[in-house]
């Protein structure tokens, strides 16, 4: 046999370490994927990119929210004029002393509004009993409903420069002159209340919420600087019903009986003055006497400390 054919046998039938090197050398067949898994991969890469998808649209929309916001807060919810303050419930407040009252001036951001701050400003700066402010975005405006004050009598107090004078409410609310300029303010009785203070009130508004158990003729309430109250009335005169207490509606309930029981020979007299201090036991002054009235008997007289 010749080296040619030899050789070319060689190259044909290779050697078992050959045979064994080749399927190292080639590259491995792809493994097939269990059941599923493919489907599960797919749906990894659909939940990531809708991940995605909707960080975007968050990021998006945040930003256009932003840009509105601004915009409204801005130019949107503003009040441009006077016109967008709306006034209601009063007779004799006008949306321009409410303006003026509040201090509010134009352009003005609706937002930036307090209406605890603007409700008090507008309660101590008019004649108004009760204040109510509320904001509105869509259309934009301030809405203030208001309760009129009804002076009820006329009043004056101890001010820096003398005595001043003012009005009363019916809960004994002071008036000033201020709070009262320009408004038709006309009292709905003939009562005059002297010396008021502000710690006097709730006494005060009892006295004037009872009044029709004094009768028609009371005509003066004085708060003395001892802090006793004082009453004037038509038919019994000066009645002193003491430090304001519990005790205050008793008073007036006897005040009210003694007007309809008092004695005529006592009444033509005019009493000095009568004192209710001590409710059980009311006393009468009488021109140099005091009796000491029983609401079931005819007054007894003595001699006053003192007089002769």
């Amino acid at each position: 046999m010749s080296a040619s054919s030899m050789t070319t046998g060689s190259d044909s039938d290779p050697s078992p370490e050959a045979a064994e090197a080749s399927p190292r050398a080639t590259p491995a067949a792809t493994v097939p994927l269990p059941p599923g898994a493919a489907r599960r991969r797919e749906l990894r890469q659909q939940r990531r990119a809708e991940r995605w998808r909707n960080l975007w649209r968050l990021v998006v929309f945040s930003g256009l929210s932003a840009g509105l916001a601004t915009v409204l807060l801005r130019q949107g919810w503003m009040l441009q004029s006077p016109s967008q303050v709306e006034v209601s419930g009063s007779r004799m407040v006008s949306r321009e002393q409410v303006i003026q009252a509040g201090q509010l001036r134009f352009p003005l951001p609706l937002l930036a509004l307090r209406p605890r701050e603007l409700r008090a400003t507008l309660s101590a700066a008019l004649p108004v009993e009760q204040v109510r402010v509320s904001r509105w975005m869509l259309p934009p405006r301030l809405r203030v409903e208001l309760v009129d004050r009804q002076a009820l009598a006329r009043a004056q107090r101890r001010g820096l420069h003398g005595p001043e004078p003012g009005f009363i409410d019916r809960v004994g609310n002071w008036i000033d002159q201020r709070q009262s300029a320009g408004l038709a303010i006309q009292p709905h009785s003939d009562i005059m209340v002297i010396g008021w203070q502000e710690r006097h009130r709730p006494a005060l508004a009892a006295v004037l919420a009872n009044r029709a158990l004094i009768g028609p003729g009371l005509k003066e309430v004085r708060f003395d600087e001892s802090g006793d109250l004082w009453l004037t009335t038509r038919e019994l005169g000066s009645l002193r019903l003491g430090p304001v207490d519990g005790q205050l509606r008793r008073r007036l309930e006897v005040a009210s009986h003694l007007n309809r029981t008092l004695p005529a020979q006592i009444r033509g007299k005019r009493p000095e003055w009568i004192d209710l201090s001590d409710p059980e036991q009311p006393e009468l002054s009488l021109a140099g006497a005091v009796r000491i009235l029983d609401e079931g008997s005819p007054a007894t007289a003595r001699r006053p400390p003192g007089g002769q």
